[in-house]
């Protein structure tokens, strides 16, 4: 667990309420967190929803795990302690971003269920909605698809620490939802989704133009 090692910090409070911007963006931000295996579809699926609420004329953006690794998180690695650093990273831009008023996919294999529930607290304390959404990919699906070809180096010992091979995923108990790309299209979750926004009050209404 990180500590905070700045003194004569002091938090202060904006003068704009959340509602207010939810009524500006005539949405409520909130965070869509999706976890899998590598190669489960949890990019595609987070880039097509992100585009699909863009479309419709909410504010949307997509977190993804290489991306963020290119610039914030780029002196990280993938052992246990630069993962949970990575996640702990991400978890509190998401909340940010939520707090905003952005409707904001992570798309982050985020392996170990402790360091999610995390994301989710920080979620929770502040009265921010957390959406786990477990992609649901079996691993042997994941491998076919490997567009990197990690699973083949990690098979052949040439990758280690590489999740579902040598390192653990640790599944969801209780998500929000639950998706499968093996037999649903990304455009067809992404309804899913929209639906689930919409009926739960994220969305005020299925197109703003």
């Amino acid at each position: 667990m990180s500590t905070i090692k700045a003194t004569n910090i002091t938090w202060h409070e904006s003068h704009v309420e959340r509602a207010e911007r939810a009524k500006l963006l005539k949405q409520k931000g909130c965070t869509i967190w999706f976890t899998g295996l590598p190669s489960s579809g949890k990019s595609t699926t987070a880039f097509t929803l992100e585009h699909e609420l863009i479309k419709r004329g909410f504010l949307a953006y997509a977190l993804d795990g290489d991306n963020v690794r290119h610039g914030l998180n780029k002196n990280l690695g993938f052992s246990s302690e630069d993962r949970e650093e990575n996640i702990r990273r991400i978890g509190e831009v998401a909340k940010l971003f939520a707090d905003a008023g952005l409707i904001t996919m992570t798309s982050f294999i985020s392996p170990y269920r402790e360091d999610r529930d995390q994301a989710r607290k920080i979620h929770d304390e502040t009265g921010l909605k957390f959406i786990e959404v477990f992609v649901d990919t079996p691993i042997e699906v994941c491998e076919v698809r490997d567009p990197k070809g990690l699973y083949k180096k990690a098979r052949d010992g040439e990758l280690k620490g590489f999740t579902g091979v040598d390192d653990p995923y640790e599944a969801p108990l209780n998500p929000e939802l639950t998706i499968d790309t093996k037999s649903q299209s990304p455009e067809q979750i992404a309804a899913d989704i929209l639906e689930y926004l919409m009926g739960n009050g994220f969305l005020s209404t299925t197109d703003k133009h």
